[in-house]
């Protein structure tokens, strides 16, 4: 089971991109000096850098489509 603080570390690193860039350079210093203990900086330090990059462009994309399909259900709908 994820500690929260490893979750949220794991969230900022897919919506953060100068955050990500700092951990991709250094993964274990990042993610301890984020807060994580050893155990969860070396499991998060494993991470692939590709797949990363891919879910974060991913939620970039999903949350910059979010802000437009409301407006565009607003004026289908008339709100």
């Amino acid at each position: 089971m994820t500690s929260a603080r490893f979750e949220a570390v794991l969230a900022r690193l897919y919506a953060d991109e100068v955050f990500r860039r700092r951990f991709l350079a250094s993964p274990f210093e990042e993610s301890a000096r984020a807060g994580l203990d050893e155990r969860e900086a070396r499991a998060l330090a494993a991470v692939d850098p590709v797949a990363l990059e891919m879910a974060a462009q991913s939620f970039a994309h999903k949350r910059a489509g979010r802000g437009r399909r409301s407006g565009s259900l607003r004026r289908l709908f008339g709100g």
